[in-house]
């Protein structure tokens, strides 16, 4: 680990993005995202699922509110609940009537306007807008009316009865609700300097502070579904207050240790409720994860002993985010070598050409090695989001393209897949194959949808695509003091001050004093993901400064030009990671390691160009990836393409693209269309379609098979069920 290579995300308020690409999506969830998921956190969207989001808070305030009556006034009675379990989801018994005391949805209901409130910060920042702040601000004064004086703050228990608060951290979600309050309370406070919800926040990690800890009288439990601890992490580098450092590393440390703390729980909660726990691992015929307690949960071993990415996909992304934190903050060299572990064990055999994770609907899963069915894939658009968080933090301890790349496949792929162009429809499971009839009568495929939805009941996914779209500018670009690392191309102008590192410990009306700073200037424009063009114009004042950039490697060669003035230089790099030129004091110096190219010295007036190889390429999965055998895949730049049914009409399985005995690729002609509202590039080659059998269910192998050529058509997977609904395959088969 080496310290002088960290860096830190880029401050919101100093990078305004001006991209042809993303400028559009960051535009819509200002614009529609956020409207349209204001009306669903209050149960206003006609015929979506609802939401209960602000009904909870609603009723907790209610609640709050009568309970300081009675201490105000002793003539006024007040009996706080007594814990009653209602399930996992509570619903109303007439949709139409909620009561407005009760509460309803899941357990972590609260979370959905955690994330909308981050989504709405960051979009702060990016366009100043008083009646969306308005807006926020009356949300806050509700949802701080309804924590309690302790400062507990988990609406679930406040309205049901907090005598059992904390007592089931596996699956009630107390502590993820705490985590996504925390990361929402800072992203609102650095927008507009209001600290109302972030003093709330605050307050509840105070409070669990108390009751989590070392000392006898303390809990020794964790998160149930991991983020506390990112966020703790998150709030420790905003504030500077050791015990927000010392509760994620203990959640981290104690997570996975015995005897374990959620085996004592579950027979501690059986003895309240009279009842006989029975562990998972002793039935007759358990399933992996009940012969391999809390796996699920990721707490069947201890971080820094784990090597393998298992159980629930979104929790484990979240974990490792904490764990790289941890590594970085705590200087932990056993937690990065448990993080690199990690990462290379889902990058190597669990992660799917879109970018996407968890490959299994039974518990929103990671599966074994290499299992990566398309047609029943879960890849929840939370768990790629989440592995964008696992990069990023990585990237921030040492900048690798391992990560950066897999940010990006992620990012334009199944993120950008989990929402459509309208901004009102969203999946929360992206396929890689997709039939309506079967969705429609498999059960085991169910879950996959071939529609958008409006809302879900879980609608973790929607505002979680919002907050990442909206910060989207603080993981393409992260900095330490004299260096720009760009991860991401995001065409945006960047003001850097050399000599410091902004942590985002302030906010947009508390500003720090950076005027006697030196100042880099960096404007980028990019073309991608269309084109491969980068050009990039960086501003000084002859201080020494570096700039890193990323060279993808899905480009084959790329070609780059500087020029500052009487200095010009041309270069072309490879497929290769690393180079190394000699080095001059008097002049710019460069450096490729890592899959970065950097360029250091006195900066004042430099230009410098890429030029990506952005072609189309077929791309086959290992062998030891069965249901990816004997096909192949078109990528484009960061682009993974698929057929659709309203190009290529019915039975996509029957279509197939010829090489040659070589393998060589046939040739792709690139259209561009305004079909989807927007210029978008179609990719077209010449395939083969097999005629459905007319005759026997099973027939000797050396029946004849007719065929017809064909024109094959691939549009970008992130766009597919734009145009209605149809069958969708990422995969074809290669004749």
């Amino acid at each position: 680990m080496e310290p002088a290579q960290f860096s830190t995300p880029l401050d919101l308020h100093n990078i305004q993005v001006k991209d042809g690409f993303w400028t559009r999506q960051q535009d819509l969830v200002t614009d529609k995202v956020l409207p349209y998921q204001w009306n669903a956190l209050n149960d206003n969207l006609p015929d979506a699922l609802p939401s209960y989001s602000m009904h909870n808070f609603r009723a907790a305030a209610r609640i709050m509110e009568k309970k300081h009556r009675s201490q105000a006034n002793a003539t006024q009675s007040y009996t706080p609940p007594v814990y009653t379990y209602r399930g996992f989801e509570a619903l109303p018994e007439d949709p139409a009537h909620p009561d407005p005391e009760q509460f309803y949805g899941f357990v972590f209901q609260d979370s959905d306007f955690s994330k909308w409130i981050e989504a709405v910060g960051y979009s702060l920042i990016r366009h100043p807008d008083p009646q969306l702040e308005k807006l926020a601000d009356g949300a806050i004064d509700v949802v701080c009316a309804a924590q309690d004086d302790t400062g507990y703050l988990d609406t679930y228990y406040i309205v049901n009865g907090m005598d059992r608060a904390f007592t089931n951290l596996r699956d009630h979600h107390e502590l993820y609700c705490l985590g996504h309050l925390l990361e929402g309370a800072i992203s609102y406070y650095q927008a507009t300097g209001k600290d109302k919800l972030l003093k709330a926040a605050e307050r509840f990690a105070d409070y669990c502070f108390t009751v989590f800890g070392e000392n006898p009288d303390q809990k020794k439990g964790y998160p149930g579904h991991e983020i506390a601890e990112m966020a703790l992490f998150r709030l420790y580098e905003l504030t500077g207050e050791e015990r927000y450092k010392k509760l994620a590393s203990f959640f981290l440390d104690q997570r996975g240790t015995k005897p374990s703390y959620f085996r004592q729980e579950d027979y501690a909660r059986a003895a309240l409720d009279h009842t006989t726990y029975q562990p998972t691992e002793e039935k007759e015929h358990p399933t992996w994860f009940e012969a391999t307690p809390y796996a699920y949960y990721q707490a069947h071993k201890p971080v820094r002993e784990q090597t393998e990415a298992v159980g629930h996909a979104v929790r484990a992304v979240y974990l490792y985010s904490g764990m790289a934190d941890a590594a970085r903050i705590n200087r932990d060299d056993k937690m990065l070598a448990a993080c690199e572990a990690l990462w290379n064990n889902i990058t190597g055999e669990k992660l799917y050409i879109t970018g996407g994770i968890g490959a299994t609907h039974f518990g929103e899963a990671f599966s074994y090695g290499y299992d990566l069915p398309n047609d029943t894939a879960y890849s929840e658009s939370c768990a790629a989001i989440g592995l964008i968080f696992f990069a990023r933090r990585m990237l921030q301890i040492k900048p690798d393209r391992r990560y950066s790349d897999v940010m990006e496949q992620a990012l334009y792929n199944t993120v950008m897949a989990g929402m459509d162009l309208t901004g009102t429809r969203f999946f929360y499971v992206n396929p890689l194959e997709a039939n309506p009839l079967a969705s429609l009568r498999d059960e085991h495929k169910h879950h996959v949808r071939t529609m958008r939805q409006k809302w879900f009941g879980c609608a973790c996914c929607p505002p979680n695509i919002a907050r990442l779209l909206s910060s989207l500018a603080s993981y393409a670009t992260t900095e330490n003091e004299n260096t720009l690392w760009n991860h991401l191309y995001v065409g945006s102008r960047i003001q850097k001050h050399l000599g410091s590192t902004d942590q985002n410990t302030h906010s947009g009306n508390d500003r720090e004093n950076t005027s006697a700073s030196h100042i880099l200037v960096q404007e980028m424009t990019s073309a991608l993901p269309w084109s491969g063009e980068v050009q990039v114009h960086l501003t000084g004042d002859g201080t020494k400064a570096s700039a890193s950039y990323r060279i993808p490697s899905w480009s084959r060669s790329t070609r780059i030009t500087l020029q500052q003035g009487a200095e010009s230089y041309e270069l072309t790099l490879g497929a290769e990671s690393s180079y190394s030129w000699p080095v001059s004091e008097d002049r710019l110096v460069f450096s490729y390691e890592n899959g970065y190219f950097t360029v250091t010295g006195p900066i004042r007036d430099l230009t410098i160009c890429l030029s990506f190889t952005l072609e189309c390429r077929l791309v086959k999965a290992s062998n030891r990836v069965r249901e990816d055998a004997h096909k192949v895949c078109l990528v484009r730049g960061p682009l993974v393409y698929c057929l659709e049914e309203i190009d290529n009409g019915r039975d996509l399985h029957l279509l197939e693209i010829p090489l040659s005995q070589k393998g060589a690729a046939p040739v792709f002609t690139e259209e561009e269309t305004s079909a989807f509202g927007y210029p978008v590039i179609l990719v077209k080659t010449e395939g083969i379609r097999k005629k459905p059998d007319e005759i026997a269910l099973y027939q000797d192998a050396d029946a004849p098979e007719p065929a017809e050529e064909t024109t094959l058509t691939f549009v970008p997977y992130y766009l597919w069920n734009n145009r209605g609904e149809g069958e969708m395959s990422v995969w074809i088969y290669k004749s």
